[in-house]
């Protein structure tokens, strides 16, 4: 069975899709972005790639028992075609550039049991409305076609308002795209003109267009080639008046061009030292939570409700995706925030070894520890006595962090 086979399709289903369509809504979802798509804009495409490539750093994480083999999977490959950083990065990209991503679920050969996921493009989807029940028909390659349940879908959106199901365009942006454009293409053709016309020359006499033109290449040749080592022209009674032409390009000034930029910050979430990958760990802190945290806090809603129902929810089976945000750290915060943690029980060594990119150390990494002048208070006693509890690990073995 191919990948897209294992996408739910039923033939009764797509007899009917073929016979006949109607839109889900009066609204006819679209995902049509700017011509040539922000994507194709080198500062928007920094600004989605840089949010792309930090989403798909995300770790996948499946609770709950018996889903051993499907936790590896979402660690390692989603789907067949694409491992985990790829299918993150697509959906992410997908996301930023149309405002919604449409998530696929891969079945078994039994169709009942979902085994991957699929990030489909969105322009190639539409969704339909056949006899009371909404359909997602998706265009794999030219006159291909696959159909399934809105309901069996996982959608991603932002900047949602007029559509229940997807987000609005990038139609806001336009004008700061435009500014973009205008300004790139005034400093092409200020650079065309200025290597095309260098100099105003006035002959004297009345000359036919053959002459004039024997005589331009004359000029030419005679002054601005390589002989003419010392720079000097001289011209003769024939030419009455001899001018350079001082070509000024249009451009954005600086102060403008910096707005400009901020707009397309401000769109996008981000700024020029995430983007130029310059950031400090505060910076950090504040991309993540205002952009990358909403993106898997959704990821892990919509993949959680597409492989587990209710009843399975209930028992605690979920999908998360989480990421280490210590990582970006400097290494002197990374060793007095590991070095705390540790000591308290909240890290593992393995946790403190993922920090610093290190490998873990098995099963024994897993162990937590505190120190051993930590206790309860007993409030039932004397207000400054404490009572201190036996936290020796087990086997006998002194902790490595107790003191002598």
């Amino acid at each position: 069975m191919g990948l897209f086979d294992s996408i739910k399709r039923k033939e009764k289903i797509e007899n009917k899709v073929q016979s006949y369509f109607e839109t889900l809504n009066a609204y006819a979802p679209t995902f049509t972005t700017f011509e040539g798509s922000i994507y194709e804009m080198e500062l928007t495409r920094a600004a989605i790639h840089s949010f792309a490539t930090h989403c798909s750093k995300l770790k996948p994480e499946v609770n709950g028992s018996g889903n051993q083999a499907f936790a590896r999977m979402m660690q390692y490959k989603p789907n067949p075609l694409m491992d985990t950083k790829k299918y993150l990065y697509r959906l992410a990209t997908t996301y930023a550039v149309d405002n919604t991503a449409i998530v696929a679920p891969l079945y078994d050969s039994s169709y009942e049991k979902i085994i991957g996921f699929y990030p489909l493009a969105t322009p190639k989807v539409t969704i339909k409305d056949i006899e009371g029940v909404k359909y997602i028909r998706y265009e794999f390659e030219p006159g291909n076609y696959g159909v399934f349940r809105l309901d069996e879908a996982g959608i991603m959106n932002q900047f949602q308002y007029k559509n229940e199901l997807f987000g609005e365009n990038n139609r806001c942006l336009y004008p700061t795209m435009e500014l973009i454009n205008t300004n790139n293409q005034g400093i092409i053709e200020g650079v065309k003109s200025s290597a095309t016309l260098r100099f105003l020359a006035k002959i004297a006499q009345t000359l036919k267009p053959d002459d004039l033109e024997k005589e331009r290449k004359r000029f030419v040749d005679s002054n601005f080639n390589a002989s003419n080592a010392g720079g000097v022209m001289l011209i003769d009674a024939k030419y009455e008046d001899v001018k350079q032409l001082q070509t000024n390009q249009f451009t954005v000034d600086s102060a403008q061009m910096a707005q400009i930029k901020e707009n397309v910050f401000n769109y996008f979430g981000t700024n020029e030292d995430i983007l130029q990958n310059k950031f400090t760990s505060d910076q950090w802190g504040s991309y993540y939570e205002g952009k990358i945290e909403p993106f898997a806090i959704e990821a892990s809603l919509v993949h959680t409700n597409m492989k587990f129902n209710q009843h399975e929810i209930a028992f605690g089976n979920e999908i998360i995706f989480t990421a280490n945000r210590l990582q970006y750290a400097s290494n002197k915060e990374k060793l007095e925030i590991v070095t705390q943690l540790f000591d308290r029980g909240f890290l593992t060594h393995n946790m403190g070894l993922e920090v610093f990119n290190m490998a873990s150390i098995g099963e024994e990494g897993n162990k937590r520890y505190i120190r051993k002048e930590y206790g309860l208070a007993d409030y039932e006693q004397e207000p400054n006595q404490v009572y201190v509890e036996n936290t020796q690990p087990e086997g006998g073995k002194e902790n490595a962090n107790n003191e002598q």
